[in-house]
């Protein structure tokens, strides 16, 4: 008798460990047919479907000897999430597809599952089905679909001239926290239990799903997950709008920056700038409409194209990620 989790992976085999994981799926109620047929049915109440897909590869946006393996899922599940919710939809289902090294602990893939589960569960959301292949390194790769309800998608190209820019969520937590995980000689000095916090929002981001979609449901005319940086992803709704985007920095929170900052040497603007990973949501509204609490307004939008920082000159900053042009994430 196998006991679940027990041993590796290429001990159970691909349908041994499929028969694990799903046994950790319960379907909610968007799932007509979950996993056990060729493909899934999933409900589209109004006849949309929003959908989105996001990778991760072992060593570029997780590392095991960083996260657990329910972190890593958890991780994941919040990045794909938060781009069905920047459009103002309602996560409903995800699939997972999975590659991983033979010799992987069964009790990994589970508890990587586990993450991914329970952080969709937060929105409704079920895991309807997914794919198994092995690889030197672990690949997960997540399609998650959503429903609209019945309102209009919130886009990138919708800001207009005289909106309100505004951040839900916070950016730059995430950015310290990988800062703080990278060894040097100033970070091994610094006490373990100093900036946990800073660490935990880089391992697991605390995502504001439910403001997001009040702020899309009151009204927004344009937003966007910020997953690559605050510049750069208002600098995706600038260019997508035809408008330019106003920041004042001084309406960001960097309170939880500060000490790390200093003890680091860096300007805490950068990471919340530039920061990304926290899967904080911009976007920009009518200057009239009554904001949901919880929001901040951070700048406005005007004539012209591009983002500006009041104040700052942020060229000698990278503005966001870019896989094929940035150094390290």
């Amino acid at each position: 008798m196998t006991i679940p989790g027990e041993g590796q992976i290429n001990s159970v085999g691909e349908f041994g460990l499929i028969a694990e994981i799903t046994a950790l799926l319960p379907q909610g109620e968007n799932v007509l047919i979950g996993p056990g047929d060729d493909a899934a049915v999933v409900t589209a109440p109004d006849g949309y479907v929003v959908a989105t897909t996001d990778m991760a590869v072992e060593g570029i946006h997780f590392r095991r000897d960083w996260s657990s393996a329910a972190q890593i899922g958890q991780k994941i599940s919040a990045a794909n999430l938060a781009d069905v919710v920047s459009m103002g939809a309602r996560p409903t289902a995800m699939l997972v597809a999975f590659a991983a090294p033979r010799s992987l602990p069964v009790q990994w893939a589970m508890d990587v599952t586990i993450g991914i589960r329970d952080e969709a569960a937060k929105m409704g959301a079920s895991i309807v089905g997914g794919d198994l292949a092995s690889n030197e390194k672990i690949v997960i790769s997540i399609t998650a679909l959503g429903s609209l309800d019945g309102r209009q998608p919130v886009l990138r190209s919708g800001a207009k001239v005289g909106d309100r820019v505004v951040l839900v969520g916070t950016t730059g937590l995430s950015a310290a926290g990988l800062a703080l995980l990278n060894p040097s000689e100033v970070i091994d000095s610094i006490d373990a239990d100093n900036f946990e916090e800073l660490r935990a929002a880089h391992r697991t981001p605390k995502v504001e799903y439910e403001l997001a979609l009040a702020f899309a449901k009151c009204g927004a005319h344009s937003m966007c997950d910020v997953s690559d940086g605050l510049l750069a992803d208002l600098g995706h709704v600038a260019q997508s709008s035809g408008v330019r985007c106003r920041i004042d920095p001084r309406k960001l929170d960097v309170s939880k920056l500060t000490d790390a900052a200093l003890k680091l040497g860096v300007d805490p603007l950068m990471w919340a700038l530039t920061g990304g990973e926290d899967h904080a949501f911009v976007g920009t509204i009518a200057a009239d409409v009554e904001l949901p609490d919880g929001l901040r307004v951070i700048g406005d939008v005007v004539a012209g194209s591009g983002v500006e920082v009041s104040g700052l000159d942020v060229s000698k900053w990278q503005a966001g990620h870019d896989h094929f042009q940035s150094t390290g994430r």
